[in-house]
């Protein structure tokens, strides 16, 4: 009976089941399977309620939508162009940063290549840079700035890590801080990059202008303070993490409502809503995962898996390795909010049993599903792109190859040198 059940869960799953119904369905029955009352599922989805940091979830989200409705995409690019389209590659560095941050506040990879590609793809072609490389480029890009705080998978990295016993120190602070230097390693690396296929085939610069970056700073006064109130005021102290959410999400309101009128009060409503149904799916998946989490832990799940590896891989490195290739094949057949909420409660005991710090796993996971996100079949980035576009998948994805080549660069020396994760604890 159990087995049939079981295989009925793995067809309906195959057949495009919503997930949140497949992970509560799994739940429910591993709780029967052992005797456990069914009413135990409303305790568990009730549990993820009264989690203190969950307020700065749907916060971000909504003020990640209303900087993706304005023209923040279009200062953001003049500023840093400003800055830097005057060095070698300095046009491919500007698309690596300002997509990095983009991504970071909105939350959404999609959104960056959709509002950032409208502007970068053209004038990287304008400045002689190739299609092939163009494309590769705002492609990669899109999903830069997932390490970056305040990031929706950091937080609910978090979010998921609290919930076992392994990560009950695992704060959003935490998280924040471990994911800079590795974002930083990966924009650099990439920037080089860019400067290096900038050296082979020379391309047009723009000269630097003291006037124009004068013009570039003062049209992005409003978005300028913004990593303040998220960096400076979480880590000086100022603001707790939800407190940063809170004001982010009020000074983004008046910015696009009041100062720059790029978003009508009706179209702020549409926008809440739209927010909140996206956080409303987010929650009822992190909910019932938790249930299913719990029943890991009760059926000792976690422990015999690390008993199943330890007899085969006994070295901390080794178990490193295998769990880079494991991610990166696992981010080609799911997006990163399911891969989370699924992979995280097993990978973490396991994890801790070979010393490896919680916080450092996180930026691991996250740095892998950063490449996940432009791997076929389920790259999210190659579809967007693709539409956006209107190129064949298959020739994005190979336009994506040399960067893709440089971020697992980047992630081997996030995953064997933990003090770049750590360093900020």
């Amino acid at each position: 009976m159990i087995l049939m059940l079981c295989l009925a869960l793995v067809v309906f799953a195959l057949l495009g089941a919503p997930l949140f119904t497949v992970l509560a369905g799994a739940a429910m029955l591993g709780f029967w399977h052992d005797e456990i009352p069914l009413t135990v599922m409303g305790v568990e989805i009730y549990r993820i309620v009264e989690t203190p940091v969950l307020l700065a979830l749907p916060l971000f989200t909504y003020a990640g939508y209303i900087l993706g409705e304005g023209q923040t995409s279009h200062r953001l690019v003049r500023l840093t162009r400003a800055f830097l389209g005057w060095l070698p590659g300095g046009l491919a560095i500007v698309a690596f940063t300002t997509c990095a941050f983009f991504t970071a506040f909105t939350g959404a990879s999609g959104a960056t290549i959709v509002a950032m590609g409208a502007l970068l793809y053209p004038a990287l072609r304008q400045a002689g840079y190739d299609e092939r490389f163009s494309l590769g480029l705002v492609t990669t890009s899109g999903s830069l700035g997932l390490l970056l705080p305040p990031s929706l998978p950091l937080i609910l990295y978090a979010i998921i890590a609290q919930q076992m016993p392994q990560g009950a120190g695992v704060t959003i602070d935490a998280v924040f801080r471990a994911g800079l230097f590795p974002a930083l390693l990966m924009v650099a690396l990439l920037s080089l990059f860019g400067y290096w296929v900038t050296k082979r085939r020379p391309v047009e610069l723009q000269p630097f202008c003291w006037r124009e970056l004068g013009r570039a700073l003062v049209e992005a006064k409003w978005e300028l303070p913004l990593p303040v109130f998220v960096l400076g005021g979480i880590y000086g102290g100022v603001f707790a993490v939800s407190e940063a959410a809170a004001v982010t999400a009020l000074y983004v309101t008046f910015v696009s409502l009041v100062v720059y009128r790029e978003v009508r009060l009706t179209r702020l409503i549409a926008l809440m809503r739209e927010a909140m149904v996206m956080v409303g799916g987010i929650l009822l998946i992190l909910a019932v995962a938790t249930a299913l989490t719990n029943w890991f832990i009760d059926a000792e799940v976690p422990s015999k898996l690390f008993a199943l590896v330890k007899q085969y891989i006994d070295s901390k490195w080794a178990f490193l390795l295998l769990l880079n290739v494991f991610l990166l094949i696992l981010g080609c057949f799911l997006d990163i909010f399911s891969a989370l909420v699924i992979m995280v409660p097993l990978l973490l005991p396991m994890a801790a049993g070979f010393g490896i710090h919680p916080v450092h796993l996180g930026i691991i996971f996250l740095a892998n599903m950063e490449i996940g996100y432009c791997t076929p079949p389920v790259g999210m980035n190659l579809m967007i792109a693709s539409y956006r576009f209107k190129k064949p998948m298959l020739d994005l994805a190979a336009s994506t190859l040399p960067f893709l080549g440089v971020l697992m660069v980047a992630v081997l020396i996030i995953t064997f040198v933990p003090v770049l994760s750590l360093a900020l604890l």
